[in-house]
């Protein structure tokens, strides 16, 4: 049999039962019958409350009454799907959800099991309680020994979900993150890019994006070895993610010792500007570089490019003008940034 410990291998506390039933007694007896499990309880007293505090605490399971007034528990129950629905559309972006069962929802929400307790025993009742959502059901009077069982078995899978999504997570950060520098990777540039590029071609927008390149690193490792090279990226790399202006932007390791930045909503002065905090932020780090013909210091070379994104033109066509001021940028003598117009 599981112990409470079994439950807390995410959280440090015990697991929390919202109890949804408008008799006071019945109330006392699930909270007495779920605090000697070793749970949190809070208490309300009719469907409207539950759906209040659900939103405020957030619980690992809901203990739900059929007949109460202001609320049934039918109706909160169809509520919480309600919620459950927006949650799956930020979850799963731009997927049209309004399609999906009560039952499905249901399933695809076992962190927040409903386990609706019902002095109905009808078939129908049982059918209506599923329909509106409900993970599980007993019956009243309550057999406490199968309450404990239910209520445990949907803990135990509702921890089982959250160990799912907190490696589903990892597995998406790892997925979208350049595993030396932290910063997006190149999945992530070309999937925010194309998102950006849309979005932007629709509101007229403009868009752009600087290139950089580390100058003269190949020397750089070959003076100082790969693990000087690598905390050389991590220390540029810094820079750049603290001097991206906006939330929106984005700040990516391109390959090698390249990086780009996306700049939505940026005009090229924008652009120039973020550009120049940024060569002056590494040309603060003072990190020495012997090998380099234009400083004692690492520097950056910069190229930027601007446009106003079109469904008639291809967003390769503003990588290519960045890529393009990049190779002036170093062909002029590296350490300085040039600025292409499309």
């Amino acid at each position: 049999m599981l112990g409470i410990g079994s439950f807390n291998s995410i959280s440090n506390k015990p697991p929390l039962i919202l109890v949804a039933d408008d008799d006071t007694t019945m109330r006392m007896l699930l909270r007495e019958a779920m605090e000697q499990e070793g749970y949190r309880v809070v208490e309300v007293s009719n469907g409207k409350e539950c759906l209040d505090a659900y939103t405020a605490v957030k619980p690992d399971l809901i203990l739900l009454d059929v007949v109460m007034p202001t609320m049934d528990g039918f109706t909160c129950c169809q509520e919480l799907m309600q919620i459950a629905k927006k949650n799956l559309v930020l979850a799963l972006g731009s997927l049209d959800v309004s399609g999906f069962s009560n039952s499905l929802i249901s399933t695809f929400w076992a962190r927040t099991p409903i386990l609706m307790i019902t002095g109905l025993d009808d078939p129908d009742s049982v059918d209506r309680a599923f329909e509106a959502g409900a993970s599980d059901f007993v019956t009243k009077p309550i057999h406490w020994a199968v309450l404990r069982r239910r209520v445990r078995k949907l803990l135990q899978q509702g921890q089982v979900y959250k160990q799912l999504e907190a490696a589903n997570q990892a597995l998406q950060q790892l997925a979208n993150e350049d595993g030396l520098t932290g910063l997006a990777n190149r999945r992530r540039f070309d999937q925010y890019f194309n998102s950006q590029w849309l979005e932007l071609a629709q509101q007229r927008s403009p868009i752009s994006l600087i290139l950089c390149d580390i100058d003269f690193f190949k020397l750089y490792n070959d003076k100082y070895g790969h693990p000087a090279g690598d905390v050389c990226l991590q220390k540029v790399a810094n820079v750049l993610k603290d001097t991206a202006q906006k939330y929106q932007d984005l700040v990516a390791r391109y390959g090698g010792e390249e990086f780009a930045v996306i700049l939505p909503h940026t005009h090229d002065r924008g652009a120039l500007h973020v550009a120049a905090a940024m060569q002056a932020g590494v040309r603060e780090l003072k990190i020495v570089h012997s090998g380099s013909t234009v400083s004692q210091f690492v520097t950056l070379s910069l190229g930027i490019a601007t446009v106003i994104p079109n469904f008639e033109t291809s967003p390769l066509a503003l990588i290519e003008a960045a890529d393009k001021a990049l190779y002036q940028a170093k062909a002029e003598g590296r350490n300085r940034i040039i600025i292409k117009h499309i």
